[in-house]
């Protein structure tokens, strides 16, 4: 995992770029951000999302969220935890921090 205070590469910062030109990308990645765990259920644990809930939360289809989540796995944005047949995803918010420096230019 990178540290926020890391410069990314410039390839790589193209990639995440590129990764979030995507309007349902950034839904995804404001919804991990914003997630976390629901009392009672046990789909999903703190901090991750099952993509079942990100088919729920879109309304698309579980391969177009499948698409989406490989594009922003390739950026390093998000990092994929499979369990059995469930896939359960993180937001990488030491990535997304060195994106946002990388704008800002720091």
């Amino acid at each position: 995992m990178q540290a926020a205070a890391e410069r990314l590469s410039e390839d790589r910062l193209d990639a995440a770029l590129k990764a979030l030109a995507s309007a349902q990308r950034r839904e995804i990645v404001r919804f991990l951000l914003q997630r976390t765990s629901e009392e009672g259920k046990t789909c999903c644990a703190t901090d991750e999302v099952c993509a079942c809930k990100l088919s729920e939360h879109l309304g698309l289809a579980a391969s177009t969220v499948s698409h989406h989540m490989s594009a922003l796995k390739d950026a390093g944005l998000v990092t994929a935890r499979k369990d059995g047949t469930w896939v359960y995803y993180t937001v990488q918010r030491d990535v997304l921090a060195a994106v946002a420096a990388a704008i800002e230019g720091f």
